[in-house]
């Protein structure tokens, strides 16, 4: 099961491939490791690092010591908060690994990583089944169409239920999953896997801490069920694959491993099956087969469709293939501040090479940017390469400009691929540095932060001139404050979190401004009318301008178009983000001698402030998504606790002896909730949050807001 680099003699996969290139393009996996908090998946990855010889050390969570959770936050809190990259190498193989955080706060972490991963490997607890944010992930990866295999985790694990996990993975997700192994044995008495391809039992041996694995015989009492579960699983591959069905229907079961491996792998590229593998990563078993598995089932860069963008210029669709030897694309999805060599900017390269020394072309900021280093990164850990090549996931150092979503390629073939879209933030706090020598200090760091992380937002309230942080919830702030201090040394004092409120509109309104005044030397003129409408939840903003010509002229259009904008960030009752609302110019006038952008863009914002006041403006509140796991006898009381914060109870649903709640509960009631909830059940029930949707504040509590 070690790897085999490839030497100067192999075959070249394809005419367009570098031969220099290490691995062949056909022997790339670029997966990510993806699921809910606690599922396992950075044990999971450490055993994965182990075996392939990546590692020489076992890391654990539970100790600090995991080699992907290399931040300081995230060792004494026991949790992936940074999605950490690694290159390990298995069965002739290399695999680009990303391993990431399960905490809602921090599932930007997984989107701009799913945004450029071929496949992903979700990892299931055993006893928990299906949580919030495996559902989430996974919705993730259907977004951009990334294909995924199964790992149900925890199997030694008191409750342990395999194929009650797969049920339920089946039902909440929608997956067409696909058991491609058996457990043998559950709880204390799991001993290994039942390989279903090749019907062989597979242990691991403890004193080799699992490296040194056996293949068996089944033992007879589990034959008959193999037997049955392996024709099931052919039936459902044959369903989706005419090279598996054709043997399948000529030789009824007899359906060789080659042929089952290459029907499962097709399948899997289009998304028709996602193959099930099991064991418990912290005890060491079946990580292996998993790893087998990543490499048999999971899509090279080669059997991805080519990525598509657009042109700069034309917005003319372009498509570019997996090909050392096409022009460059690359996507900029992560950039980190590293203590030692600066800013790093992890990138994807889909198409050409990128190679140091030479030039590469950002259409976002229209110049051109010399790579000075490029990396092969290990978590915290770097190994400078010449060259990444098309399909390789690597870092730039020091770039001047890029940022997260850009893209780098040809300044003679230039293509802007599809960008992240990120989730708003909904809890903020307000931050000042300690001392006045401090002041500068802090703005450096929020700034290099907010770079780093496009979920943190920095701004400044115009009534009270404080600085106020925003982002995804309680334990994003605190590990931003944290990060201020330990990292750049900065003494700054912050308030409580706040929810980040947000307005819209409920009706419709029309309002027309003049601005007419002189200075600089001139005059400035512009009379703009604007309409206001309300869009449908979560549809966010519209601007448009139907102003005939002889009214508006186009001359005008983008400084309109800004005002606008500008107007929208800050609302009308109180100073927060206008959302959900239809803006359209539908009139106006201009002087040919005075008119100019900063008299329309003024303009603008004036009647789109009116407007939006006669349109029933109202007040909107976070809502979170809240699954809370009790034993039935504090069912009640959590209900009755759910009632006085708000909350809307949507599914009620038994596992085993625990009862699961879902509920919507507006943000600004569940501050401090899991130790109220622990407190209420005493300890025995537990929770987990993720944003859902807005909603409007009740009347009475949005006069109480208003005048805080």
């Amino acid at each position: 099961m070690a790897a085999t680099k490839r030497t100067a003699e192999a075959k070249v996969s394809s005419k367009d491939e570098d031969p220099s290139r290490p691995y062949a393009l056909g022997d790339v996996r670029n997966i990510g490791i993806v699921a809910h908090i606690d599922a396992g998946k950075t044990t999971t990855t450490e055993r994965m690092l182990y075996y392939s010889g990546r590692v020489h050390k076992m890391g654990e969570v539970h100790e600090g010591s995991a080699a992907m959770d290399w931040m300081s936050q995230e060792q004494e809190r026991g949790i992936t908060i940074t999605s950490a990259a690694t290159t390990l190498f298995w069965q002739q193989a290399q695999i680009n690994l990303i391993d990431t955080p399960g905490h809602v706060d921090f599932t930007v972490e997984v989107e701009r990583s799913l945004r450029i991963l071929d496949g992903a490997v979700g990892i299931f607890c055993a006893v928990s089944g299906v949580q919030p944010q495996s559902e989430t992930v996974w919705r993730q990866a259907r977004r951009y169409n990334v294909p995924f295999v199964a790992f149900i985790n925890k199997m030694d694990r008191t409750g342990a239920d395999f194929d009650g996990t797969v049920r339920e993975i089946h039902e909440r997700l929608a997956a067409p999953v696909v058991p491609v192994q058996m457990p043998w044995g559950a709880e204390d008495g799991f001993e290994g896997v039942i390989d279903l391809i090749r019907m062989q039992a597979v242990t691991f041996d403890a004193a080799s801490l699992g490296r040194k694995v056996d293949f068996k015989s089944i033992p007879e009492s589990l034959a008959a069920e193999a037997e049955r579960r392996r024709a099931e699983m052919i039936e459902r591959v044959a369903e989706k694959d005419e090279a598996v069905l054709e043997t399948y229907l000529e030789d009824g079961r007899d359906v060789s491993a080659e042929l089952l491996r290459a029907g499962i792998r097709r399948a899997v590229i289009r998304g028709e099956i996602v193959p099930v593998f099991c064991g418990t990563a912290l005890r060491n078993r079946g990580v292996q087969p998993l790893l087998d598995g990543v490499v048999a089932y999971m899509p090279s860069p080669a059997d991805v469709p080519p990525v598509e963008g657009r042109h700069p210029k034309s917005e003319e669709t372009l498509t570019r293939e997996a090909a050392d030897g096409a022009a460059l694309s690359a996507l900029v999805f992560k950039i980190a501040t590293d203590e030692y060599v600066g800013k790093v900017a992890f990138t994807r390269v889909y198409s050409g090479t990128l190679k140091k020394g030479k030039n590469v072309f950002n259409p976002r900021t229209g110049r051109r940017e010399r790579i000075g280093r490029l990396l092969r990164v290990h978590a915290n850990q770097r190994e400078e390469v010449d060259t990444l090549y098309a399909g390789e996931i690597g870092a730039i150092v020091g770039p001047k400009e890029a940022t997260t979503g850009d893209t780098l390629c040809a300044e003679n073939d230039p293509i802007v691929l599809e960008q992240i879209v990120f989730p708003e933030p909904v809890v903020s706090m307000a931050v000042e540095p300690r001392t006045k020598a401090d002041s500068d200090d802090l703005q450096d760091a929020l700034r290099a932060l907010a770079e780093e992380d496009p979920t943190f937002r920095v701004s400044v309230d115009p009534e009270t001139g404080q600085t106020l942080i925003s982002g995804m919830g309680e334990l994003h702030l605190e590990v931003i404050r944290d990060r201020l201090l330990r990292e750049f040394k900065v003494q700054a004092k912050v308030g409580r979190p706040s929810v980040a409120y947000r307005e819209s509109v409920k009706s419709g309104g029309e309002a027309e401004e003049v601005f007419e005044r002189e200075f600089g030397g001139r005059g400035h003129f512009a009379r703009v009318r604007i309409r206001v409408s309300a869009r449908g939840r979560g549809e966010g903003n519209q601007i448009g301008i139907e102003a005939p010509e002889n009214e508006v002229p186009a001359a005008y259009h983008d400084a309109l178009r800004s005002g606008l904008g500008d107007a929208l960030s800050t609302g009308v009752l109180g100073n927060y983000p206008l959302v959900d609302t239809d803006v359209a110019v539908t009139g106006g006038a201009f002087h040919p001698v005075d008119s100019s952008d900063v008299a329309f863009r003024s303009a603008a914002i004036m009647a789109l402030r009116r407007a939006a006041a006669e349109a029933d403006p109202v007040l909107l509140e976070p809502i979170m998504a809240l699954e809370i796991v009790t034993p039935e006898d504090h069912m009640g009381d959590v209900f009755g606790d759910l009632n006085g914060r708000r909350g809307q109870v949507w599914e009620s649903r038994s596992r085993d002896d625990l009862q699961i709640i879902e509920a919507g509960v507006p943000l600004s009631e569940v501050f401090g909730y899991a130790t109220h909830l622990r407190s209420l059940t005493k300890g025995r029930a537990s929770y987990t949050m993720e944003p859902h949707s807005f909603a409007e504040v009740p009347p009475s509590l949005q006069e109480e807001i208003l005048q805080r």
